[in-house]
């Protein structure tokens, strides 16, 4: 109900990213939930075929495009302006740590600095992500919530898309406190579906034709993105909730061996399987070996522990605060996400599959 909201119908609503894999999610999500003013921002030269799509289903609504680049203050203006509520989806995925500080620390500042200035802030969502987190010193198995360490050392892990968030992350938080921002962060884990066919790293690494599976027993962070994406729209309307950090994930979590298993019997998969102690091993030989081969800096173990260490992960805050729920259960989502590669086979053999993988997830939650 409206009524529930932070803002109302009319109120204009920007999403950042809003042609990516979540992101055209959240703009149907966020029509389904009643706002009819919504205005995407698009890079220059993706394609708007998606949202295209989705304004066809919602004749009625305000759905508003701008094509921009958030380093640039005069596209963030354009894009701020008169608006409520920003759902900041944008992200860089460059390779060097100072390109990920461009595209996602400076680029998250120009965008706050033309909303406080031109918009008429009422929240602002930041998506961030895992990669934020740091369990190095975390014992296997235990839990990751919103409440475990952040990584300090995101060089030594050689991850410029966990550095990018985290700066982004440090921006958004600074504005609140200095500015009176008025902000919400919101972390999914692995998120999967349909127009995703790659698998999630925290399974293992593939290696040409070679998929490495690591521990095997270590619970994926998994969050379907259609359940996602309502999490995130709950994250933007709901009152009270200022300030607060949720992580997103499904209930149900499946171990990297469930996911791989079922994943298997509908795409190909060459296999091989270690255990996490000589991963580990091996990355910490890697770490001597770069200062001499710059391509093993990807093996280390702060990238090792944060992929397949073997955390449990709660979604108990999004549930609490929010009201949220994952609407797609996790059979249903396995299911959507492997009928992308069925090829025209028959659905009821995947459902077949699927229902044997339902069984296995109930013996072990």
């Amino acid at each position: 109900m409206m009524e529930d909201y932070l803002i109302s119908a009319s109120d204009q609503v920007l999403v950042t990213g809003s042609n990516g894999f979540i992101g055209a999610r959240v703009v149907e999500c966020l029509l389904q939930y009643g706002i009819s003013k919504i205005r995407c921002f698009v890079r220059p030269t993706r394609s708007l075929e998606q949202l295209e799509a989705i304004r066809r289903k919602f004749p009625a609504a305000n759905i508003e495009f701008v094509r921009g680049d958030l380093l640039s203050l005069e596209d963030c203006k354009a894009a701020a302006r008169d608006v409520s509520v920003i759902v900041h989806l944008a992200a860089g995925f460059e390779k060097s740590f100072l390109g990920a500080f461009m595209s996602s620390a400076m680029a998250t500042q120009n965008l706050l600095d033309a909303f406080l200035e031109y918009g008429r802030p009422r929240r602002f969502v930041h998506v961030s992500s895992f990669a934020v987190y740091s369990n190095i010193n975390m014992e296997r198995g235990a839990l990751l919530d919103e409440r475990s360490p952040l990584e300090d050392a995101p060089q030594e892990r050689h991850d410029t898309y966990g550095f990018g968030k985290l700066k982004q992350e440090k921006v958004v938080m600074e504005y609140g406190q200095t500015r009176s921002l008025p902000y919400v962060i919101v972390r999914p884990g692995a998120v999967f579906g349909p127009g995703k066919t790659e698998l999630t790293g925290r399974a293992g690494v593939r290696l040409k034709k070679l998929f490495i599976s690591v521990g095997g027993s270590n619970q994926l962070p998994l969050t379907y993105v259609d359940n996602c994406a309502e999490a995130i729209v709950l994250a933007a309307l709901k009152k009270g909730v200022e300030g607060e950090i949720f992580n997103v994930v499904d209930d149900d979590l499946l171990t990297s061996r469930q996911f791989l298993g079922v994943y298997r019997q509908r795409r190909p998969l060459f296999c091989v399987q270690i255990p996490y102690f000589a991963a580990y091993s091996f990355c910490a030989i890697c770490e001597r070996g770069s200062r001499y081969f710059k391509q093993l800096k990807r093996f280390n173990r702060r990238r090792c522990a944060a992929d397949w260490k073997g955390n449990r992960f709660s979604n108990q805050k999004l549930c609490a605060q929010l009201g949220w729920k994952p609407r797609v259960s996790m059979n249903d989502a396995i299911e959507r996400y492997l009928a992308q590669f069925a090829s025209g086979q028959a659905t009821q053999s995947l459902h077949r599959e699927v229902s044997t993988l339902g069984n296995v997830v109930s013996e072990t939650t």
